[in-house]
């Protein structure tokens, strides 16, 4: 069984958190955002404008923005996640140590998560530390699921 100091960035399905916008470039951007706006003076000099009511709001949605810590292990992500509840169910802490692997779950995911088999191959092949180091790296070069991912269809 995997440590689980090293799983908490590691959702049941083998997406990794620090590659999802959601902990890596959004809160970045809505730092920086909040960075300019206070350099511009607009924390202060909004409530002399039309912007007196609906600023505060907005400065306190860009906070939750930067603050923003979810995973999948955490309650993160769609509470209804069947892959998540498969896995609990079959007490497997990752997908990827399932006989079934690639399930008909991680298929349907593939469908917009492109590379996730690939990277589950991977891990299975390498290992949990070492995947998670690799996975570090990409995510210090910048890269986030939302440049690969096909977006969803409505």
């Amino acid at each position: 069984m995997p440590n689980k100091n090293l799983l908490r960035h590691v959702a049941y399905c083998g997406l990794y958190c620090g590659l999802c916008a959601h902990r890596n470039r959004i809160p970045q951007q809505a730092r920086q955002l909040q960075k300019s706006l206070h350099e511009e003076g607009y924390d202060n000099w909004y409530q002399y404008t039309e912007m007196k009511n609906t600023f505060p709001p907005f400065w306190q949605f860009l906070q939750k923005l930067v603050d923003l810590d979810c995973t999948c292990r955490t309650g993160g992500g769609p509470p209804d996640c069947k892959i998540r509840q498969c896995a609990k169910q079959k007490s497997t802490e990752l997908c990827t140590q399932c006989k079934e692997y690639p399930c008909k779950l991680i298929q349907a995911l593939a469908e917009n998560y492109p590379i996730i088999i690939q990277d589950g191959k991977r891990l299975q092949k390498i290992g949990l530390e070492k995947w998670i180091e690799e996975q570090e790296e990409r995510a210090k070069r910048g890269v986030v699921y939302a440049d690969i991912r096909i977006p969803w269809q409505t």
